[in-house]
């Protein structure tokens, strides 16, 4: 009898006891006094998984979408979901919170020092605690990310000792970097199932994925200022580690029910039926990469799970318009929609001006629709624009732009990557995993690591074909992409379009110092004004919140120009 695997879960891990956070958000966690204690509650491996499991259940969210729209992806529309809305636009200041937050560190800590009092089979509390490194880990990068130095604490903090000073950004990078390295040794590459060996625990490869992305940055212009070439090698080594691990990207063979009614004639000159069929695999390959009949697929290294009307996740609501139930909180920009190339040439799409796209629109002309013609199959699974056709989500759908309104987008574009059809089918919210490393990242990390530490060569060329095939898109065209600056402005647009919405645009325009260019006034289709945006030098570091410094009795110090 074939066994099911169980997946790790992580609603009501500790039934808010142990490792609840106080109600006043306290500086780096003080603990609150309502809580069981240590020595009455870590007593066995049960204590542990579930202590495990409460350091799980912070890792990112549907919130993830929110980067997108602290940059020039996306507009985040409603600013009491989030900061991307004041981010975007340069006014955040240090009243607002853009991440400065303790909670899973504590809950880590506390792990990690009370485990060895437990009687325990001996390499599964190592492997515990190596689960629990890796995502203080995590949260700690996101936090450095943000706001550059912050305080590096990895003990349990008692009464007394919370005011602790920011740490210098290299050494949090650096012991970050080194405890990837040492849990990489300890975490298996895949799990098999039953107790204590769910999938969905952190492995090896993710480990060295994190790895990998963090040693990119570094590698980066704004942190690698003298150039050090040996630094994009190590960023490439890492990514080169996860691709030895077993990892493909997620792929379909075919189409089937309502997918097949979608008619993209309209939308692609498709040479024959094979052409045609190639178009449509590329499409659905991407779309479904994201959706909870395939979440656990070949491409993904770490999701952040979810249980079926238990602990659902938001983004049908968060990404839908109103005539879908939708909100509209998050929208793509027309920045965005212009990166997705042709996918008939392989290079970029043509670009109609503001105006001449304002004039087509407003005077409802047919050749409005010639825009949105032969792009990357991955624009059509991504973005919701007039016309776009969408049967597994609603019957004969189609999408239109309803203007104005509560909940209808602003920019006149709704996102469809990361909604999940069937859920809304089924009329529940959506409990698809949120995809948090996967294959294509490692690929394109790889190919833009090599390509800056020697330029084009093979492996670089063949590192971005596999997504570009698996994409539906032709290779890339080596007589034109043939240095590394060419190749180089490919390899980011590449990042652009496959990425989009999962996070990476906002650390990417800012490692790249490209913000001041892209962060740019937004409008709509109608070119009418959507959000006015002033980038300042200062937004490459978020505030510290004012309240965190004064709960550290001024202990803290504040970013410069806030």
């Amino acid at each position: 009898m074939k066994r099911s695997i169980k997946y790790i879960t992580y609603a009501g891990a500790l039934a808010g006891l142990l490792l609840t956070t106080s109600c006043n958000d306290d500086f780096l966690e003080r603990p609150p006094q309502d809580q069981i204690s240590d020595a009455t509650f870590w007593k066995s491996k049960d204590d542990l998984s579930k202590a495990l499991n409460a350091v799980y259940s912070q890792l990112t969210r549907e919130g993830i979408i929110y980067d997108d729209g602290s940059s020039d992806n996306a507009y985040a529309q409603y600013p009491w979901e989030s900061t991307a809305t004041i981010v975007s636009a340069g006014t955040i200041n240090t009243n607002s919170n853009a991440g400065w937050g303790y909670t899973g560190i504590r809950r880590a800590n506390q792990l990690i020092e009370n485990a060895d009092n437990i009687e325990m089979d001996a390499e599964l509390r190592e492997r515990f605690k190596a689960e629990a490194r890796f995502l203080r880990t995590w949260f700690y990068w996101n936090m450095v990310l943000k706001f550059g130095d912050v305080p590096l604490v990895t003990s349990t903090l008692a009464a007394g000792e919370e005011d602790v000073a920011r740490t210098p950004r290299k050494d949090v990078v650096d012991f970050l970097l080194s405890e990837l390295t040492a849990v990489a040794e300890v975490l298996p590459v895949m799990y098999g199932g039953g107790d204590s060996n769910e999938k969905g625990r952190v492995t090896k490869g993710a480990a060295l994925a994190l790895k990998a992305r963090i040693l990119l940055n570094e590698a980066s212009p704004r942190f690698n200022t003298g150039g050090d070439a040996t630094k994009w090698k190590a960023a490439a080594d890492a990514a080169q580690e996860v691709m030895s691990l077993g990892y493909s990207l997620f792929k379909v063979n075919e189409e089937s029910g309502k997918d097949l009614e979608d008619d993209y004639a309209k939308w692609v000159d498709f040479a024959d039926a094979e052409d045609e069929r190639n178009f449509r695999l590329g499409l659905r390959s991407y779309e479904k990469l994201f959706q909870q009949q395939y979440e656990g697929n070949s491409e993904v290294i770490l999701d952040r799970q979810f249980i079926m009307q238990v602990d659902p996740q938001w983004h049908n609501t968060y990404l839908l318009p109103s005539v879908l139930n939708g909100w509209s909180s998050v929208t793509p920009t027309q920045d965005l929609v212009n990166a997705y190339g042709n996918y008939k040439t392989g290079g970029p799409a043509n670009i109609l001006t503001p105006e001449k796209r304002a004039e087509l629109y407003l005077n409802d002309d047919p050749a409005f629709a010639n825009e949105y013609k032969n792009r990357d199959p991955r624009f059509y699974a991504s973005i919701l624009f007039n016309g776009n056709p969408w049967n597994a989500l609603e019957d004969g759908y189609a999408f239109t732009w309803q203007i104005g309104g509560s909940n209808n987008s602003q920019t006149g574009y709704n996102f469809r990557k990361l909604v999940d059809p069937q859920s809304r089918r089924e009329n529940i919210e959506s409990h698809a995993n949120i995809i948090l490393l996967r294959y294509a990242e490692i690929l394109l990390t790889y190919a833009e690591a090599m390509n800056e530490f020697g330029g084009p060569d093979a492996t670089v060329y063949a590192a971005l074909n596999q997504i570009r095939e698996r994409a539906g898109m032709p290779a890339v065209d080596e007589s034109v992409y043939n240095t590394k600056e060419s190749l180089r402005e490919l390899i980011r647009n590449e990042r652009r379009v496959e990425l989009a919405l999962e996070g990476q645009r906002y650390m990417d325009i800012r490692r790249w110092e490209i913000a001041p260019q892209v962060m740019q006034t937004i409008y709509d289709i109608r070119n009418r004004l959507v959000q006015a945006r002033v980038w300042d030098d200062r937004l490459y570091l978020m505030p510290v919140p004012q309240a965190q410094i004064d709960l550290s009795d001024n202990v803290l110090t504040q970013n410069t120009g806030y």
